[in-house]
């Protein structure tokens, strides 16, 4: 299992927040770029960036400077996310020098979007699933529906989606540990398309567990940024050796 490193973007510094509200908002850096060279160093094989403010505008704002700086710093994959609605979203992203564009509220409100990005970008979209209780939220988590993840998750895998990011919303910067269940179920009913677990994640024992749902990946913010754990520590304990 691989570890990615997390970081949210608001106003241009990166923060992190509880269950996806903007008014929980905590600065960890004014300067975002600085962070991803100890995250290479230790080990980290991509790094996920949510563009905050693009994500709360539907893309009327964004932090794209600061998203070309994270890049040009680094040479992991970076995906990026957040307020991405269209093909030409995804082509901005790319042009800052991003890997991967994650869709999140594209799959529930214009699903052939995805479709053809996936088609039109093979490898390079990721699918966020962002659910509460089960179900999917969407327009920066703002928006409740009632499509289920599972049924979405698969949907996605099917429309050629290089990877399915899990989010459970209420566990989200809580650093109460992950929904296993959930990511288990996701990670089965979908395979061989990978999931990308994220939320709750607290303390280092955390990855065993994740690991065991059969995830791909795992995000990891608050804790690294609270210092619960390194990244450096994450990526050793997630990493198993084949046989």
């Amino acid at each position: 299992m691989l570890v990615f490193p997390a970081i949210d973007l608001l106003d241009g510094k990166a923060v992190r927040l509880e269950q996806g509200r903007r008014d929980s908002a905590k600065i960890y850096s004014t300067k975002p770029w600085e962070l991803v060279k100890a995250f290479a160093d230790a080990g980290a094989a991509r790094l996920h960036v949510v563009d905050l403010d693009a994500a709360f505008s539907g893309g009327a704002q964004n932090n794209h400077a600061t998203i070309k700086a994270i890049a040009n710093a680094t040479t992991m994959d970076v995906e990026v996310g957040g307020g991405v609605r269209t093909i030409e979203d995804c082509e901005r992203l790319f042009a800052l020098g991003a890997r991967l564009a994650v869709l999140g509220t594209a799959a529930i409100k214009t699903p052939e979007m995805v479709e053809q990005a996936c088609a039109h970008f093979p490898r390079r979209i990721v699918v966020a699933v962002d659910a509460r209780a089960g179900k999917v939220a969407v327009e920066g988590w703002q928006q409740d529906t009632a499509v289920d993840a599972l049924d979405i998750g698969e949907a996605v895998a099917r429309a050629g989606a290089a990877a399915v990011l899990y989010t459970d919303i209420g566990r989200d910067g809580m650093r109460t540990g992950p929904n296993l269940e959930a990511t288990a179920r996701l990670a089965k009913r979908i395979s061989p398309c990978p999931v990308i677990a994220s939320g709750g994640v607290a303390r280092i024992e955390d990855l065993d567990d994740v690991r065991g749902t059969g995830a791909f990946a795992v995000i990891i913010g608050k804790a690294i940024y609270e210092r619960a754990f390194t990244v450096e520590e994450a990526v050793k304990r997630a990493f198993v050796r084949p046989l």
